[in-house]
């Protein structure tokens, strides 16, 4: 095996540039691989993460619009059709004993927190400025649990909340939006025309826009005064669960449990999971594609190597040597070629991603972002090294099985 090392160092030396463009192959390819996965699964990460800061795992409520029954519930030509009128019937989205069912949600050991909550479309009214957006009534510190409110704010704090009967928390969006501050106060008016005067007591800043442009917050009981209802009027029961990957199952137990449509994020989210999933697939195949290109660079590298050094090969077969020991010479060359270029591939893609992730990124009025998110897990630089050296291995293993069956006597005679 010294033997076969030696002579695989020395034709690789012997042709330097020929060699170096064959680990650039390698080294570009794993480098593209390292900067293209790190880039996009920080995206996802990223984006994935301040979905889930402002959506519940489970949110059970009353589905108004789920289709009815058939206008002709049975059909008996010897008695009485029973018939419905088509019209649509006016529903309340009021889920009955909301806070005995939160209460009950508390108590399993799956759940971290269950938030009531009463959520109505309004202006936001500020001298000339009219906005349309959403109010949300909540137990503050409950909400917390689920949306850690508290580690966003950039003014005021979400204890401001309970404190104040006609507070109100906005997002900095809206509150940029409307021009205003902690201590100045916004006409809010509902649908119906309900207008109350509250208070500003803290902005809070999620990082994405649809939420940050629309969303406020105020206690239960004064969004409950806003719309006119009493104080068991609760239109939405959040939750937030330690296994986040076991809501679909949860949800579906929680609506045969107590009747109401029990949402799970994977199915309100399912738009945002598709894009996650097409991105992987995409980031992928690029850079396997370019991996298997490195690989054919390298077959033909080594198959022209072998073609120049036939007569080598056969000289090396005359003295003894084996199939064998000519295609480990071989093969020998390709794994160090692979090798060699794959640690360059992660040292450049490492550098790549270190540049990509200090880059100024300006998200706007969407997100809430400086820099581009870059994920550096050790798990991609594994895959990528990995899958290098199999690439170059498969690739010079063609060669050196042509190599190895070389006939040195036809060789010699110079046929």
């Amino acid at each position: 095996m010294k033997l076969a090392i030696d002579i695989a160092k020395t034709h690789l030396l012997a042709k330097p540039k020929q060699t170096l463009v064959a680990m650039m192959g390698v080294t570009f390819g794993i480098g593209m691989f390292i900067a293209m996965v790190s880039l996009m699964t920080g995206l996802n990460d990223f984006t994935e993460e301040i979905t889930m800061k402002t959506s519940p795992d489970i949110r059970i409520y009353h589905d108004v619009t789920e289709a009815g029954g058939s206008i002709i519930e049975s059909i008996n030509p010897n008695g009485i059709n029973v018939l419905h009128h088509p019209k649509p019937k006016r529903e309340s989205p009021k889920v009955r004993n909301a806070l005995m069912i939160a209460d009950l949600l508390r108590k399993d050991e799956r759940v971290i927190g269950a938030a009531p909550q009463v959520s109505s479309q309004v202006f936001y009214n500020y001298g000339p400025v009219q906005l349309n957006g959403t109010i949300s009534g909540v137990d503050i510190l409950e909400e917390d649990k689920l949306f850690r409110i508290s580690e966003n704010m950039k003014a005021g704090k979400v204890e401001d909340l309970n404190t104040s009967n006609d507070g109100i928390i906005m997002g900095s969006g809206l509150a940029r939006k409307l021009s205003v501050h902690t201590g100045d106060r916004v006409l809010i008016t509902t649908p119906e025309g309900v207008t109350m005067n509250l208070k500003v007591v803290g902005i809070f800043q999620m990082g994405i826009g649809t939420f940050d442009n629309v969303r406020s917050y105020a206690n239960l009981g004064t969004v409950q005064r806003i719309l006119g209802k009493d104080q068991s009027y609760v239109t939405d029961i959040n939750l937030k669960l330690y296994d986040l990957n076991s809501a679909k199952e949860v949800a579906k137990e929680y609506q045969a449990t107590f009747g109401y449509k029990a949402e799970d994020w994977q199915t309100a989210n399912a738009t945002f999971l598709t894009g996650v999933i097409i991105r992987n697939i995409l980031t992928y195949s690029v850079s396997i594609t370019l991996l298997v290109v490195a690989g054919f660079g390298i077959y033909n590298i080594l198959n022209m190597t072998i073609y120049n050094k036939m007569k080598d090969i056969a000289i090396l077969k005359a003295m003894g040597f084996a199939g064998f020991d000519v295609r480990n010479i071989f093969m020998i060359q390709s794994m160090v070629i692979g090798l060699l270029g794959s640690l360059m591939g992660l040292l450049i893609g490492f550098l790549l991603a270190s540049l990509i992730a200090q880059a100024p990124f300006d998200g706007g009025d969407v997100v809430s972002l400086d820099h581009m998110p870059v994920n550096f897990k050790l798990q991609y630089y594994i895959i990528g090294i990995v899958f290098g050296v199999s690439t170059t291995a498969f690739a010079g293993y063609l060669p050196s099985r042509k190599a190895a069956k070389v006939d040195p006597i036809e060789i010699i005679r110079g046929q």
